[in-house]
């Protein structure tokens, strides 16, 4: 099996406080340990990062937060795929470039956990790519607002967004696994 590494929106704008309260702090250093893997093993690997149409967005390309964190910042030669939806296969030629390059597997790793890297990671499994979620290399925030219907429920955590997110996708569109076990399963 040849599996990539899929690196999304470890941006600078993630740090914003905008986004609230964030579960997962050792995320980007997780993500950076599988990009060092991959780069060494000379693995393919692809890096995404989001482009807001909503001016407000600290991700918007006018507020100075889309560049890709420089613990995991792409090595020239290494693909960058800019996207404005929260699949980083809608609008980009990651499929096409996977597929090209003989890839059936991905290791999805990236912010945020409920949006961003659940849409893509449901995206790659419908696609046919056997999918490896490192569930310690993202991070989820708490909730922003509750909708009408649920107001007056109380706020859920970043963690129990985390959690939960993991859990619906584990099993059906992947395998939820720790860095290490991901690192130990590729050596």
């Amino acid at each position: 099996m040849s599996r990539a590494l899929l690196l999304i929106d470890i941006q600078e704008g993630m740090d914003s406080p905008l986004w609230g309260a964030r579960n997962n702090p050792d995320a980007e250093d997780n993500a950076a340990r599988l990009l060092a893997a991959f780069r060494d093993s000379g693995a393919p690997l692809f890096h995404v990062h989001h482009f807001s149409k909503r001016p407000a967005s600290p991700l918007h390309p006018d507020n100075g937060g889309t560049a890709i964190k420089s613990v995991v910042a792409p090595r020239e030669g290494e693909p960058v795929y800019a996207k404005d939806t929260n699949s980083a296969f809608i609008g980009t030629t990651l499929e096409a470039d996977l597929r090209a390059a003989g890839v059936d597997g991905v290791v999805v790793a990236g912010l945020s956990t409920p949006q961003c890297i659940s849409t893509s990671v449901r995206m790659a499994a419908n696609l046919g790519f056997e999918t490896w979620l490192a569930h310690d290399a993202c991070a989820a925030f708490e909730t922003h607002a509750a909708y009408d219907w649920a107001e007056g429920l109380p706020r859920m955590s970043a963690d129990d967004i985390h959690i939960m997110e993991v859990s619906i996708l584990h099993g059906e569109f992947c395998r939820a696994m720790s860095t290490d076990a991901i690192l130990e399963a590729l050596a």
